[in-house]
């Protein structure tokens, strides 16, 4: 099938939701460990299509011979400025799920489904998520996920994913970029390696990051967008 890369839309929030779910357990599916599916994809894929400061690009599979038919395999979504998202989202994004989910967590409250460790873990950075630190800040101001369905891994498309986000980034006077991942997915922290992203001082192992420079170094300079 042939595919591309686009903008994401709002339309989009059913697939978005989608992959996160089917890479949200260290880059396998969390289908089986969640009663409330749509947890993962309200914490980290969602937000990207609703509040100022973000942008996303949504990977899409085209059948052939279907004008109207788009299967969204993979997203590279993020922020320019973290902490105008985590202001925006401590403002509009938190408060109506913290006042859905939270309750869920009431010791005298019989939730329905009943609530699996994956949903109370969830719930619980929803009550209190937490910022990023000053070190990831003085490193880029930007983050970013990526997320790719398993069909479509190891083919070179979350390469073209980070690619179109770098140039964008680099559209928009951003030196750099730096994302956190799932300790535990050494199959991501190898990808991520491969791309030249490198350990940003003062932060966990578990968080990443690569320059502007350093990519178009690596990978050539980012020029205009190809069109398909």
């Amino acid at each position: 099938m042939p595919t591309f890369l686009r903008p994401a839309t709002k339309a989009d929030e059913p697939a978005l939701s989608r992959i996160c779910l089917l890479t949200a357990d260290a880059g396998v599916s969390a289908e089986g460990i969640h009663a409330y599916p749509e947890l993962p994809g309200l914490m980290y894929a969602l937000p990207y299509v609703n509040l100022p400061s973000t942008w996303a690009f949504v990977l899409v599979d085209k059948p052939p011979g279907d004008g109207e038919h788009e299967d969204v395999v993979g997203y590279c979504i993020g922020s320019l400025d973290t902490r105008v998202f985590e202001a925006v989202a401590s403002e509009s994004w938190w408060p109506p799920l913290q006042v859905q989910y939270g309750p869920l967590l009431e010791p005298d409250r019989l939730a329905e489904p009943p609530l699996r460790q994956a949903d109370i873990t969830y719930i619980n950075t929803i009550l209190n998520f937490t910022p990023a630190s000053d070190a990831q800040i003085r490193f880029s101001p930007a983050h970013l996920h990526i997320n790719v369905l398993p069909s479509h891994q190891s083919k070179g498309y979350g390469r073209q994913l980070i690619g179109r986000a770098m140039r964008y980034l680099k559209e928009q006077g951003t030196a750099g970029v730096w994302l956190q991942m799932d300790p535990r997915n050494e199959k991501a922290a190898g990808f991520y390696s491969r791309l030249g992203f490198r350990p940003v001082e003062g932060t966990p192992p578990s968080v990443v990051g690569i320059t502007v420079e350093h990519w178009e170094k690596t990978w050539g300079k980012l020029g205009a967008e190809p069109s398909h």
